[in-house]
């Protein structure tokens, strides 16, 4: 895998309606994961915690989890999201984010899913996320690696 630069979206209730809409326009593959297939409490089971829809030569993310968005999200409901397994390079972008004044909304580190995983908001409200695949990790064995 090597480093790519991911469109992820924010949807008030309504990821798995819309995730299914963009594929019925674009096509590709469309895996969808709720709360519960993480055993994520306080969260709706059947809420839409990652979906997928891979189309050729694009990818596009969504989820359910951000329906009104934390202190430090701004108003974005649209997210870039580093999906990677170059430790260095991805840690380094994080890093240097932070360095340079963004906002930790979530610390990079391990997650349930086994990558490590983390997301800031730049000083313009840009929402970032920084996923870096764990060997065998979840995102490796869904074809992200």
């Amino acid at each position: 895998m090597s480093t790519s630069l991911v469109v992820y979206v924010s949807f008030a209730g309504a990821a798995r309606e819309a995730m299914t809409f963009y594929q019925s326009v674009f096509g590709g593959e469309l895996s969808i994961h709720t709360f519960s297939d993480f055993g994520i409490p306080d969260a709706p089971a059947d809420g839409v915690m990652h979906s997928e829809l891979s189309a050729d030569g694009f990818t596009i993310m969504g989820a359910d989890g951000f329906e009104k968005p934390a202190e430090g999200w701004g108003k974005s409901r649209v997210h870039a999201a580093f999906m990677s397994d170059e430790t260095d390079r991805v840690r380094g972008f994080y890093d240097r984010f932070v360095e340079r004044g963004a906002q930790v909304t979530q610390p990079l580190e391990k997650q349930v899913w086994g990558d490590l995983y983390g997301e800031l908001v730049d000083p313009w409200g840009v929402a970032w996320m920084f996923n870096i695949a764990a060997p065998g990790g979840w995102a490796e064995g869904n074809g992200e690696a």
